[in-house]
C-alpha cells in the first residue's frame, strides 16, 4: 500500500480506526474523516504509536450535505490522488431525528452521505485508478425494504427498520455504481463486517442502548471486524473484483431486493434528487 492514498470516514473509534491503523501499518498514507476532533486526535495518536507512519485528519459532519462538500473541495486542495475511498461512518437512532437539510438523519448519515461523497470524488478516483470503494453495510440487509412510500419514515418511524433500510441502500449503491464504472478500472464492493462491538447503537436511551451494552462483550472487536474492510481496501486477491457482497473474506450472496435493478435505478435517481446532485456529476 505505500504510496496509496485511502480516506476512511468515521474513523474516530470502531472499524473505521481499526480499518486506517492497518493500512497505515502497510505504508499508505491514511486520511481520517471524523465528526469529533477529540477522536480524531486520538485516532492520530493511535495510528503513529501502531505503524510509525503518521496520517492526516479532515474534520466533516456527514449529516449535512454542505460539510462533504467542503470535504471534498479540502481534500483535492490537498491531494492530487485518491486510491481507495472506505465509507464507513453510520448511524442508529430509536428517535426520529432531521439533519440541518431536513433528511432523516440514519437515511441521510448511511446512505446519502457515501453516495454524495462518492459520486463527488468519482472524477479523482478514475484518475488514480486502479482505485477501490469500500462500502460498510451489514447483515442487517436482508431484513431490509426501500420503502419508496415512506422513504423517510415520516409516516411510521422505526429505528431498526431505518437501519435495515439504509443497510440495504448501502448494498444497492454498490451494485448500481459498480455497473455504472464498468471499464473504469475502479472496484466497488460492499461488506459485513460481522457483530462488531462498537458506539453504533450504544449512545442511544432506553432499552437499545442497555442491550447493546449487554451484549458488547460478546461480540467481534473493531479490530477483527475491521479485517473485511481492509481486505477489500487492500488485498491482490480482490483485484478486478467488483459489484460484490462480503462476509468476511467471502463473497456471499445478498438479499432478493438488492438485485433488483428496478429499485437500485429508483433509488439512485431519488438519491440525486435529495442530494442536488447533477447527472454530469455522476457519471
Amino acid at each position: 500500500m505505500k504510496g496509496r492514498i485511502c480516506m476512511i470516514t468515521g474513523a474516530g473509534s470502531g472499524i473505521g480506526k481499526a480499518a486506517a491503523v492497518e493500512l497505515a501499518k502497510m505504508g499508505a498514507t491514511v486520511v481520517i474523516v471524523c465528526r469529533n476532533q477529540n477522536s480524531g486526535e486520538r485516532t492520530l495518536a493511535s495510528i503513529k504509536a501502531e505503524s510509525g507512519e503518521s496520517a492526516d485528519l479532515m474534520m466533516a459532519d456527514l449529516s449535512s450535505q454542505g460539510s462533504i462538500r467542503k470535504l471534498v473541495k479540502d481534500f483535492m486542495n490537498k491531494y492530487q490522488k485518491l486510491h481507495v475511498l472506505v465509507n464507513n461512518a453510520g448511524v442508529f437512532l430509536a428517535k426520529r431525528t432531521l439533519t440541518k437539510d431536513g433528511i432523516e438523519m440514519t437515511f441521510a448519515v448511511n446512505h446519502l452521505a457515501p453516495f454524495l461523497l462518492t459520486n463527488l470524488l468519482l472524477d479523482l478516483l478514475k484518475s488514480s485508478a486502479p482505485s477501490r470503494i469500500v462500502n460498510v453495510s451489514s447483515v442487517a440487509h436482508y431484513r431490509g425494504h426501500i420503502n419508496f412510500d415512506d422513504l423517510q419514515g415520516e409516516e411510521s418511524y422505526s429505528g431498526i427498520r431505518a437501519y435495515n433500510q439504509s443497510k440495504l441502500a448501502n448494498v444497492l449503491f454498490t451494485y448500481e455504481l459498480a455497473k455504472r464504472l464498468t471499464g473504469n478500472c475502479i472496484t466497488v464492493n460492499c461488506l459485513h463486517p460481522g457483530a462488531v462491538a462498537t458506539n453504533l447503537v450504544r449512545r442511544n436511551s432506553g432499552i437499545y442502548g442497555a442491550v447493546w451494552k449487554m451484549i458488547s462483550p460478546f461480540m467481534l472487536s473493531p479490530e477483527k471486524g475491521a479485517r473485511a474492510c481492509v481486505y477489500l481496501a487492500s488485498s491482490p486477491e480482490v483485484e478486478g473484483v467488483t459489484g460484490k457482497y462480503f462476509v468476511k473474506e467471502t463473497a456471499v450472496i445478498s438479499s432478493k431486493e438488492s438485485y433488483d435493478e428496478t429499485v437500485s435505478q429508483r433509488l439512485w435517481e431519488k438519491s440525486m434528487q435529495l442530494t442536488r446532485l447533477t447527472v454530469s456529476q455522476t457519471r
